[in-house]
């Protein structure tokens, strides 16, 4: 009897283990933005509406923020925080706000430069660097790469952000 419910109990935790992992990148693929390094602000702080209302990269202000899909995002007025909290899917950057020439080539490149960016078919993308941003723009394929490999780079980042938590969990 004894055996009976030790193996019923280790089948519920295998079988919940297997539910939280099954369903735990799809969950975490939507909170995949990209805040550098340290912290958690969203595009090192700049206003991801400017872009599209400004043309042009605007520093936010932490006196104008949001909080969206586990990061924090500045605004440099009331209007642009406004304006993104109505539809953040139309204002944020692609892939997260990582680098969208690295995702083009099935990698990840966490630092990025605010300023090299592009809007191409009202989606704004984010480089690492001037010269990726020129590149991104006038080679329409790294587009159609960066769509096709991002997949393959949220579950690496996924893999990343669960190894970290694990190790983390570990050390407590």
């Amino acid at each position: 009897m004894l055996h009976r419910r030790k193996s019923g109990l280790a089948a519920s935790v295998i079988a919940g283990a297997v539910i939280v992992f099954a369903f735990a990148p799809a969950a975490m693929a939507e909170d995949l933005v990209n805040t550098g390094y340290f912290g958690d602000v969203a595009i090192k702080g700049y206003d991801p509406v400017a872009y599209f209302t400004d043309n042009k990269a605007v520093e936010g202000s932490p006196a104008h923020t949001y909080r969206w899909l586990g990061a924090e995002w500045h605004f440099a007025s009331a209007k642009n925080r406004d304006l993104f909290i109505a539809n953040p899917g139309k204002y944020a950057p692609q892939y997260g706000g990582y680098c969208a020439d690295g995702v083009s080539f099935g990698t990840v490149t966490t630092n990025i430069d605010p300023q090299a960016w592009r809007i191409i078919d009202d989606k704004l993308y984010l480089s690492y660097d001037p010269g990726a941003a020129d590149g991104f723009e006038k080679k329409p394929s790294k587009v159609v790469d960066s769509k096709k490999h991002w997949s393959e780079v949220q579950s690496t980042l996924i893999s990343d952000k669960l190894q970290k938590d694990w190790q983390h969990a570990s050390a407590d």
